[in-house]
């Protein structure tokens, strides 16, 4: 430097260094030189965001797709839950359910999205989900705005967390304290009822630094009698302890009131009115309670290790008077007193669905980064967990459409024990990277049903070696290449494998292998995408035995299936172009999926004769309950999925943008049935299109942003879902609200 005179201050960081501040005075103007040496460790342990794919700047060799959504996404386009914001990227498809973003319904690259089964979800990269071994179905998702970003990885090195890696993980990433004393309010409210108010206070105090965030949500679902109020409370702790050690402590509670049925709809019902509900007694009650413990220990330059300790408690308690829309109601002429919908609100009982999950574990993690010359480095991570999760899982059947009491029909106790280990080394040779790795994966499955005398239980033992290997190149300027192959893997249920008679079925666990292809660039200032070949080659989906032809057993192995497309993402902002406070920017994210088809050997689940005489072609026809589907289209795999949006943005604090969601046409069903049966839970799904816009302006000098946004601004009403029943798609929701930090 040079021409350098009095008070200066030089501020020195980079990405895996602490930060570090000298102020000098110069006397005159004189020119100075820094000379940098790395020291033996950090000044400081510096506790950051907990990515998956670490920094920005270390993007260039993970060998695979990874895509984020950042705080400035994610408030600016002022999201209204967490199946708005997924959409923002591309391979996932998520489907709605009750207009609130209560259930995840999330598949990525053409797996079933129903109840998110083959994601994996994580919370700063530990479970989030409350059996991801043994019951992986998503009953809870906390509101999107506790959570900074969202992290989405879906290539080979996917294989280090586990247990699910046929789709993909994703990592939603909580705040970390500030430095100083930041608080905030957050406060909005719209038609249907609603209303989303939340506070944080943060800072750092010594060698503390504290972050917590209440959220309150309360308002009406899709159709008519559903209500939802929903209290989201989390806590972040963290204490450096000395110049290597630091400790995390994370806490969340969400509590969850819905007026909110199962059940879809019939054809009938639909017609008639697409949003009506009859249920208006089903109530979902909910509470999930969440702990960690971290702790990052710097040995050297080279050398970390961190160790997580995680424990979560989950609730759901669903008293409801119908499942599916076959039932009307599910008490029909079993109460003596429930002979038609007619007793539904008077004298039909109900069921409870009661169940409670404990999961626990703890998992440490060592890397190690060392070199042999200019030309060659390395990353070693080694690290292991191991977990436990126990389900008591109860129905009770009431008397009365509110009760909340009654008599017992299932009362199981299912364990899951699962010890795994992984290791994986990323060789660097220049601006070329090879990362192979293995994880290992042991479940032991305990299942035992209490109301048999004597009890009935079983136990089996999942074991399996899960490898994958990923190659970057980033010799081109601003450009990384990649590729990658890795074992999907999918552990059976405690309830596939042990029935509940405590027989065990011969079920291997779902197997694939993974493939992509792709490419990450910023070719010039203000323009990024990355684009990505995946193919996903199930050979061992576990299947209903009605589908594979297996007698005797609920489930059985044997399927198999082929996805595989492109994916495409990218955003461009022409003030970078142009050096100017106005910037017109497109955000876009894009999936084609032309292949998700059954393969192999493949019977319909569907075994109703007068439904299959009126879908299943005459040469697919194996008898009068069977019908091959091989070459048929996977039910809800649409095949084209994007979301774009346009908009405008000024330095000063204007921000306005109009967003397009489109999904393609689809089937709800294995038999690609061109027409819908009475029921509503077979037949095709309509293609899909809708706007959205907000509008932001922020006054720098209140530190103060005011907003409005709008959701399905045509108000459009259609068809998202068949699994349980028609259920339409959420109504237009406009919201205005303020948000004001101090």
């Amino acid at each position: 430097f040079s021409g350098l005179r009095g008070e200066t201050i030089i501020v020195i960081s980079a990405d895996g260094f602490a930060r570090t501040e000298r102020r000098i005075e110069l006397p005159a103007e004189v020119g100075i030189q820094i000379v940098l040496y790395p020291q033996p460790v950090a000044a400081e342990v510096m506790v950051a965001s907990s990515y998956l794919a670490g920094t920005a700047a270390s993007l260039d060799e993970v060998p695979g797709a990874v895509e984020r959504l950042d705080r400035q996404t994610l408030e600016s386009a002022r999201v209204f839950d967490f199946s708005e914001a997924l959409r923002k990227i591309s391979g996932i498809n998520v489907r709605d359910e009750e207009g609130f973003g209560l259930r995840p319904n999330i598949g990525i690259r053409g797996t079933n999205p129903t109840r998110s089964t083959k994601v994996l979800l994580l919370e700063d990269g530990l479970p989030l989900a409350y059996a991801p071994y043994g019951d992986n179905s998503s009953y809870y998702h906390p509101p999107i705005e506790r959570y900074a970003e969202v992290e989405v990885l879906k290539g080979s090195s996917q294989i280090v967390y586990g247990p699910q890696t046929v789709a993909g993980v994703i990592n939603y990433i909580t705040p970390n304290p500030t430095e100083k004393p930041t608080f905030g309010i957050r406060l909005l409210g719209g038609n249907r009822n609603y209303f989303n108010g939340s506070v944080f206070g943060s800072g750092t105090i010594k060698s503390t630094g504290i972050f917590a965030n209440y959220a309150r949500r309360q308002g009406d679902g899709a159709r008519e009698n559903i209500n939802s109020k929903l209290d989201d409370t989390s806590v972040k702790i963290v204490q450096t302890l000395n110049s290597r050690n630091a400790l995390t402590f994370k806490f969340s509670h969400y509590g969850e009131d819905s007026n909110v049925t199962y059940s879809g709809l019939t054809e009938a019902e639909y017609a008639a009115n697409p949003r009506q509900n009859p249920f208006r007694n089903d109530f979902f009650y909910g509470d999930r309670f969440g702990a960690s413990l971290s702790h990052s220990a710097v040995l050297s330059s080279a050398v970390t290790i961190t160790t997580n300790a995680y424990y979560n408690f989950f609730r759901r308690h669903w008293w409801r008077q119908s499942s599916n829309s076959g039932q009307r109601p599910n008490r029909l002429n079993v109460d003596p007193d429930c002979l038609s919908m007619a007793d539904l609100n008077t004298t039909c009982g109900n069921e409870g669905r009661l169940r409670k999950y404990d999961t626990y574990g703890i998992a440490p993690q060592l890397a190690y980064q060392y070199s042999a010359g200019a030309g060659f480095r390395g990353e070693l991570q080694i690290g292991g967990r191991l977990h436990w999760e126990e389900q008591n899982r109860r129905q009770l059947n009431g008397d009365t459409p509110t009760s909340r009491d009654g008599i017992p029909v299932e009362i199981n106790i299912r364990r899951n024990f699962a010890s795994s280990a992984f290791v994986q080394n990323r060789f660097v040779f220049g601006k070329f990277s090879v990362t192979p790795g293995v994880r290992f994966e042991r479940i032991e499955i305990e299942r035992r049903n209490l109301l048999t005398n004597p009890i009935s239980e079983g136990r089996a033992t999942v074991t399996e070696a899960i490898p994958g290997i990923g190659f970057a190149y980033s010799g081109l300027p601003r450009t990384t290449v990649f590729a990658g192959v890795h074992r999907g893997f999918s552990p059976p249920r405690a309830e596939d494998i042990v029935s509940n008679s405590g027989g065990v079925l011969e079920l291997d666990p779902e197997r694939s292998w993974n493939y992509e292809a792709g490419i990450r660039t910023n070719p010039i200032r203000g323009l990024r995408f990355e684009g990505t070949f995946f193919r996903l080659d199930y050979e061992n989906q576990i299947v209903p035995a009605s589908i594979a032809g297996g007698i005797g057993a609920a489930l059985t192995n044997g399927g198999e299936t082929l996805q595989q497309g492109l994916e495409f993402s990218g955003r461009l902002d022409t003030d970078a172009f142009f050096a100017s406070l106005h910037n017109v920017f497109i955000r876009t994210a894009f999936t084609w999926l032309p292949t998700a088809e059954f393969r192999g050997t493949r019977l319909s689940s569907i075994t109703n004769t007068g439904i299959l005489n009126s879908f299943c072609p005459p040469s697919r026809r194996l008898g009068s309950t069977q019908c091959s589907i091989t070459g048929n289209r996977l039910p809800y795999t649409p095949e084209t999925t994007a979301t774009t949006s346009l908009g405008y943005s000024h330095a000063k604090g204007f921000q306005a943008f109009i967003e397009n969601v489109y999904v393609s046409d689809q089937f709800g069903d294995d038999l690609n049935a061109f027409a819908p049966t009475a029921n509503g839970q077979i037949g095709p799904i309509g293609a899909q299109t809708f706007w959205n816009a907000t509008a932001n302006y922020k006054v720098e000098r209140w530190k103060t942003t005011f907003f409005v946004t709008a959701k399905n601004l045509g108000d459009k009403t259609l068809i998202v879902d068949r699994t349980r029943g028609i259920l339409p798609s959420s109504p237009r929701l406009v919201q205005a609200g303020i948000n004001i930090n101090f």
